[in-house]
């Protein structure tokens, strides 16, 4: 489960089986789970330089979240 120095989000985890996402974000914590992800959007956004942009334009709105 990696850990980012990012001011948006601070915690990832991801379940390939099931193709959940977990989120921890510093403004609300989490988890925040998003579903049916694919494991190139989770490996998109562990190498992505802006964590904030990556799940703006790739995970919010695309996925559905509870």
């Amino acid at each position: 489960m990696p850990h980012f120095n990012s001011t948006a989000i601070f915690r990832a985890e991801y379940n390939p089986k099931t193709r959940v996402l977990s989120l921890w974000f510093a403004d609300v914590g989490g988890p925040c789970d998003y579903y049916r992800v694919p494991l190139f959007v989770y490996e998109g956004l562990c190498r992505a330089g802006s964590k904030r942009d990556y799940f703006k334009t790739y995970i919010h709105d695309q996925y559905a979240t509870r």
